[in-house]
C-alpha cells in the first residue's frame, strides 16, 4: 500500500467513525438516561448506574479500578460508592490479602434492579425496533458482535500506553 493509498484508507475510516460515533452516542445516552424510572426504581445519576454496572460485571473490584476503568476522578467514584451503599446495592468488604484495601460487591437488590432496569431498556428498544423496516432490525442485530468487538477494541486501545 502507497502511501498515498493509505492516507485515502485512513480518511475513509475517520469518515465512518463521524458517521457512526454520533449514532452510539445517542443511543447510549438514551440508556443512561432511562430506564431506572421505567423499571420502577429510585432515581440513579448516570455515573451512579455505571458505577453499578461495573461492580455487577466485576464484583470484587476495588474503588481505583473501578475509577480508572470508568474515567472517574478517585472522589467521584468514591462518592457514587458512598451513595450506592447507602441505598443497599453495593456491599464493601475488606480485601483479606489487604487489610487497608477494600473489594465492592453487588447486593442482590443491586442484581433485581439491574435486572428490572435492562428489562425496560430492552422494552425501550423494542418498541423503537417495531417501528423499524425488517432490513433495519436484521442489520442491527447482525451488528451486535461488531459492536461487542469495537468495545472491547476501545477499552484495549484506552489501555494501551500511547507512546
Amino acid at each position: 500500500m502507497t502511501k498515498g493509498d493509505a492516507e485515502l484508507h485512513e480518511q475513509a475510516l475517520l469518515r465512518e467513525a463521524r458517521q457512526l460515533t454520533p449514532a452510539i452516542y445517542a443511543l447510549a445516552r438514551v440508556l443512561r438516561l432511562r430506564g431506572v424510572d421505567e423499571a420502577g426504581l429510585l432515581p440513579l445519576p448516570p455515573s451512579d448506574l455505571e458505577v453499578l454496572r461495573y461492580v455487577l460485571d466485576s464484583p470484587g473490584t476495588g474503588t481505583g479500578t473501578l475509577a480508572r476503568e470508568l474515567g472517574l476522578h478517585g472522589s467521584n467514584a468514591s462518592t457514587a460508592v458512598r451513595g450506592l451503599v447507602a441505598q443497599g446495592l453495593i456491599r464493601r468488604e475488606t480485601d483479606p490479602r489487604d487489610r487497608r484495601a477494600v473489594k465492592l460487591y453487588p447486593t442482590l437488590a443491586a442484581q433485581h434492579g439491574m435486572a428490572r432496569i435492562e428489562d425496560a431498556w430492552a422494552a425501550l428498544f423494542a418498541d423503537a425496533l417495531a417501528a423499524l423496516p425488517a432490513d433495519h432490525r436484521a442489520a442491527l442485530t447482525a451488528a451486535t458482535p461488531a459492536l461487542r468487538a469495537l468495545g472491547s477494541t476501545l477499552r484495549a486501545l484506552r489501555d494501551t500506553p500511547s507512546e
